[in-house]
């Protein structure tokens, strides 16, 4: 019995004596990340880093962490970020997002996203390099707004990320929110009318994407991966009567320059024109010849309120058989 008490003793300093390694080391990574990042230009801060979870997990909070991306122009604040990982093995980390507001900066503007419950699984291939194997991230009730209003707010969202055993460079994407509501903003600038449903009935992506390298910590610290073959086996939109759903087979350039069949049917298009027309997204002296090209395109389907078309992407261009309906555009991930 004694022997089996101080195998124990033993193997529980051990173990403490790994912890408490493990744990500095942590530490002593974030902060050479961040030092990195600084002395790559960016807005890269934090106030403190918490350190729990003692003896089976590695549970990490990093309070108001801020960062900023000279070279895209992002830039992210929040009041912490929580990350957790079994003592065993730090590479299936789970990330939780607080539930407070999170602000987001861009060229563009500002915005402030507010999530309950938001947790990311990864899970990671062991070494220096983080290269992601599965990513699953999911959240309750979330909003997006701007100073202006609400831009999009959903009861859910689901995201999935996972890659290829075989190809490692190719990953299968999925995206969901349930109850998708386009906000006030939106809305206002579309002229939506007030009997228009509040949200989407299905709002769903099912997409293989084949990168030009695999996601890995490259992908923050360097240069996101770019596409270089998309296959789209669904993407569907349905709000009230307005049905869009599209799939295709796409390769893609360096420049970004897509080519390929693009299959799209919309479903009930006159509102569609309508909502475009009214919120001057097409200026009004091209409604007529869009209204004239979508009405030969559903007299080809056999439906006057539905388009069925296979459209190819080619030389920059998107073309109905050998006619150009207009640019295509660049897939470049910032």
């Amino acid at each position: 019995m004694p022997r089996i008490i101080w195998a124990g003793l033993v193997l529980a300093l051990a173990w403490s004596g790994w912890w408490l390694w493990a744990t500095a080391a942590a530490e002593r990574a974030v902060e050479r990340w961040f030092a990195e990042r600084r002395a790559e230009g960016w807005q890269a801060e934090y106030a403190r880093l918490d350190l729990a979870g003692y003896p089976l997990r590695f549970d990490a909070e990093v309070l108001l962490p801020a960062l900023a991306d000279p070279g895209t122009g992002v830039a992210l604040t929040a009041s912490h970020v929580g990350v957790s990982a079994p003592a065993w093995w730090p590479g299936d980390l789970t990330v939780r997002l607080p539930e407070d507001a999170i602000t987001l900066a861009s060229p563009e503007g500002r915005a402030t996203l507010l999530m309950q419950a938001a947790t990311a699984d990864m899970e990671l291939t062991p070494g220096n390099a983080l290269e992601l194997e599965r990513l699953q991230f999911g959240a309750g009730p979330w909003s997006l707004g701007g100073p202006q209003g609400q831009v999009v707010l959903a009861d859910d969202l689901r995201l999935a990320m996972v890659q290829d055993e075989s190809t490692p460079q190719r990953y299968a994407l999925s995206v969901g929110a349930a109850a998708l509501q386009p906000g006030s903003v939106p809305r206002a600038a579309l002229r939506v009318p007030d009997s228009w449903p509040v949200s989407f009935d299905s709002f769903a992506l099912e997409m293989e994407v084949v990168f030009d390298r695999v996601w890995d910590r490259r992908a923050v610290e360097v240069a996101r991966p770019q596409p270089q073959r998309i296959e789209i086996d669904l993407a569907e939109a349905v709000w009230g009567t307005l049905e869009l759903r599209a799939a295709a087979e796409l390769t893609v350039d360096a420049q970004g320059v897509p080519e390929g069949p693009l299959s799209l049917q919309a479903r009930n298009w006159q509102e569609i024109l309508g909502l475009a027309e009214r919120s001057g997204a097409l200026p009004a002296a091209l409604v007529p010849q869009a209204r004239s090209v979508l009405q030969a395109l559903a007299a080809a389907s056999g439906d006057p309120r539905a388009i069925d078309v296979t459209l190819t992407l080619r030389d920059g261009l998107v073309l109905l058989g050998f006619v150009p309906l207009g640019p295509a555009p660049r897939l470049v991930l910032r």
